[in-house]
């Protein structure tokens, strides 16, 4: 049971290291929102401290396709 506890801790803090590097490139102040720019926040948070070694991960080509409803 603790070593669940301390796994969850490390993610946490990975996480929020993820996010402490989006915010230091100003992803956030971005109004433009696309595809692009909400998968390059989410792999900059899930990169964690890799970020700081170097990592830059960046969507650049986004096609996401929305199903329509039906009629």
């Amino acid at each position: 049971m603790r070593g669940s506890g301390i796994l969850g801790t490390i993610v946490l803090i990975w996480l929020l290291i993820g996010v402490f590097a989006a915010y230091q490139r100003d992803y956030f102040k971005s109004s433009e929102t696309t595809c692009a720019t909400a998968g390059t926040i989410a792999l900059t948070v899930v990169a964690g401290p890799l970020n700081y070694a170097g990592a830059n991960p960046k969507v650049t080509n986004c096609n996401v396709k929305v199903p329509q409803p039906s009629q």
